[in-house]
């Protein structure tokens, strides 16, 4: 096992994220004279943004299906092409500490999820950009754990990347505009989607555009994208009703149908409302989590809202660790196009006032905002616990229902989520609670009346991924070598050690 550090020859940054934030800090910092190392779980760049068909047979109107197409290829072929950047593809930083003398010290396995023969290596950079990004919030309800229940971003996934549609009959159902892309992309794999079903109420979506709307003016093509949206929805004649969502999937070993309900402002289920729609497939999101585990691990401040705070040069409360995208604010790709290349252009040694990034700053300022009214608009309200019932599963992967969780809850009257997970096993399964957490964190708050409980946070995950024993026998053996600057790479996955070069 091998460590990179710098060498006299530049600034050494390393990007953990190859999504639009990512892809964008790496530019910025090889463009600011950088040696930039970018760490990408997936075989691909892209992120979940750009999920596209592999390279060896991309489809002839990949541009058609992806917003920003033009924006992904400049970056990607900057990235992939560049002397100075060493682009590592199925590398998964599983833990994150901190050096004597200060530095973030990323622990890498490189190589396929399942392989036992990864490749482990350790980098100790200047400067740090963490872009991990977001994955979908899923709220339970009965029969969430069907087959045919999908995350709305799952369902996006299979039809950008391999054009295959989750169902034939598809319900989509949640909250915030992401449901109008994953329509989209079933239909366009061919679904037919029967429904979107957005959980807040009209008024409370008209009002967000409503107040100041110049403030807006800088995301002004968003309506484009919104047009596109609503033309899908006509031509392929899918209704989109507001303030109802699913509160029971039925099915003996598949979804057949799924029962949906009107909801108050507060999302709690008006009774007499029920009705049921035939389905083999639902797609449900009710926003994002961010993935903030290596920004707890380096000890970044998180914010009560739980992102990761930054400054005006994106950097976070440690020094050399800088933070954009999803983990910052809910914003799109717009917003993690800018602050990635804030971010990267300041951690390779620039400031936000500089000319360079004028357009950046004005941007990200734009789509911050932006990211706020999304929020306030779409945001999960607390009324969502009143569709549970007892045997609702709340944590999938030890199995534990609503019901016994709140028994145990009421019988220790302890409001610590600690002790919680540990006599009920709720967020104590093989995801770490990345699925559950939140929801057992809402939850136990909604029946004990304290929020802030005994302090403890499900995102904090020492071990990001699980690793074999031996990989992490593997860590004593590191010890921190310099290395010359890397040539350049294509789209397949490095050894997981720096090329070197005789430049």
């Amino acid at each position: 096992m091998t460590a990179q550090v710098a060498t006299p020859d530049g600034r050494h940054v390393v990007v953990v994220g190859g999504g639009p934030a990512g892809m964008a800090a790496v530019r910025a910092a090889l463009a600011a004279g950088a040696r930039v190392t970018l760490l990408e779980s997936s075989d691909a760049l892209g992120g979940q943004f750009w999920r596209h068909l592999p390279e060896e047979r991309a489809g002839a109107k990949e541009a058609k299906l992806h917003h920003n197409w033009d924006t992904y290829a400049s970056l990607r072929d900057a990235v992939l092409a560049h002397p100075r950047c060493d682009v590592r593809l199925e590398s998964q930083v599983w833990s994150l500490e901190t050096t004597a003398d200060g530095r973030p010290a990323l622990n890498v396995l490189t190589g396929p999820p399942d392989s036992v023969d990864r490749e482990p290596s350790r980098l100790e950079p200047d400067a740090l950009v963490l872009a991990t990004g977001a994955h979908d919030r899923t709220l339970p309800f009965p029969g969430w754990t069907l087959p045919g229940v999908f995350t709305a971003g799952a369902a996006q996934a299979f039809a950008k990347s391999e054009r295959i549609a989750v169902g034939k009959r598809v319900v989509v159902a949640g909250a915030g505009p992401f449901l109008l892309p994953v329509m989209s992309s079933l239909v366009a794999a061919r679904a037919r989607v029967v429904g979107v079903y957005e959980a807040n109420r009209l008024r409370n979506l008209r009002h967000w555009v409503a107040k100041a709307p110049w403030r807006m003016l800088g995301a002004a093509h968003k309506g484009g994208e919104l047009l596109e949206y609503v033309s899908a929805h006509v031509r392929h004649r899918v209704p989109y009703r507001t303030g109802h969502v699913v509160v029971a999937a039925h099915g003996t070993t598949h979804v057949e149908r799924v029962t949906l309900a009107k909801v108050d402002a507060k999302w709690a289920p008006i009774a007499g409302t029920e009705f049921d729609v035939e389905a083999d497939a639902v797609c449900v999101s009710h926003g994002f989590t961010p993935r903030i585990e290596l920004a707890i691990a380096a000890g970044c401040e998180i914010s009560p809202e739980r992102f990761v705070r930054v400054d005006a040069r994106q950097r976070t409360s440690v020094p050399g660790v800088y933070a954009a995208g999803e983990i910052t604010s809910i914003g799109g790709c717009d917003s993690a196009l800018a602050e990635g290349e804030i971010a990267g252009y300041c951690a390779a040694g620039g400031a936000p006032g500089d000319r360079a990034l004028r357009r950046a700053v004005r941007s990200r300022d734009t789509f911050v905002h932006f990211a706020d009214r999304l929020e306030a608009a779409h945001g999960i309200r607390r009324g969502w616990t009143a569709w549970l019932q007892r045997d609702t599963l709340l944590c999938r992967c030890e199995e534990t229902k609503v019901g016994t969780f709140t028994d145990a809850v009421r019988t220790t009257g302890a409001p610590g989520l600690r002790s919680t997970k540990l006599s009920t096993r709720a967020g104590l399964g093989i995801c770490q609670g990345r699925i559950c957490g939140r929801n057992v964190e809402a939850l136990l708050a909604d029946l004990t009346g304290s929020p802030e409980g005994d302090g403890a946070s499900t995102d904090r995950r020492p071990v990001v991924t699980p690793v074999r024993l031996g990989d992490l026998a593997s860590v004593g053996a590191c010890q921190p070598r310099a290395s010359a600057t890397p040539t350049p790479r294509d789209h397949q996955p490095t050894s997981g050690v720096a090329a070197e070069s005789e430049a």
